[in-house]
């Protein structure tokens, strides 16, 4: 005969193991979820650094690399930095800079369910100084 404390632990044990993947994938898609908002945070950052010098300085090279180092903590192989002015280069047109960034799920089941996203933002603002430098 099987005394009722001893079918209460087996009976933890099943229900423990039902509900154990469950809060690992949801564990799983949290921390995938706070990837993707640093990755957001610093692909905005990059394109608002990346504007700061093309409103001075609208020398592509010097725009890109400026916009890759403000994006701390991501990898620059997966970056494009993106710099478009008016045909007429002149204080007041407008200099717009575009990031963009591929995010991948680290995490395998997240991954297979969403697939890569592209992150990407966009900062325009006005030229202060026409100059390229060399």
């Amino acid at each position: 005969m099987i005394r009722q404390r001893d079918a209460g632990r087996g009976q933890s044990l099943v229900e423990f193991a039902l509900v154990l993947p469950i809060l690992l994938v949801m564990f799983m898609g949290i921390f995938d979820f706070g990837r993707a908002i640093f990755a957001f945070n610093s692909v905005s950052n990059a394109a608002r650094e990346g504007v700061r010098v093309a409103i001075v300085d609208q020398n592509q090279s010097v725009i890109t690399n400026e916009a890759r180092a403000a994006m701390t903590g991501l990898p620059p192989d997966g970056t494009s930095v993106t710099f478009t002015n008016c045909s007429t280069l002149k204080i007041g047109c407008l200099a717009t800079v575009k990031v963009t960034y591929s995010w991948q799920a680290i995490t395998p089941i997240i991954g297979n369910l969403i697939g890569p996203k592209t992150i990407e933002s966009t900062t325009t603002m006005p030229v202060e100084r026409v100059y390229t430098s060399p």
